[in-house]
């Protein structure tokens, strides 16, 4: 079984971005003018929420990573035996970081 196919392929569109006078632009031709840039399409805002995550983070970024200060004191009363552990806030703050992460 066979088909004849007959015709040429269809005609392509040729779509120009040379001078629309007739005149052809030769390659090392000497333009009349300059070509322009176009001016720019995107911007960016910060709202003031990001611009504060962000001074936060440059704050971080320069602070020390661990309070030197606190660390010593804890370690300090527990050499000494006066640390005292409150079970009861322990679990109160665990509860409350639970609720947060499921709402």
């Amino acid at each position: 079984m066979s088909q004849k196919i007959e015709g040429g392929p269809p005609p392509t569109a040729v779509r120009s971005t040379g001078p629309s006078s007739g005149q052809v632009a030769r390659a090392g031709a000497e333009r009349a003018r300059p070509v322009e840039a176009s001016p720019p399409a995107d911007s960016l805002r910060l709202t003031g929420e990001a611009a504060g995550l962000q001074a936060l983070q440059r704050d971080l970024a320069t602070g020390p990573a661990v309070d030197q200060g606190r660390v010593d004191a804890v370690r300090e009363a527990l050499q000494n035996g006066s640390y005292r552990i409150d079970p009861e806030a322990i679990a109160s703050r665990m509860l409350d970081l639970d609720r947060q992460l499921d709402g």
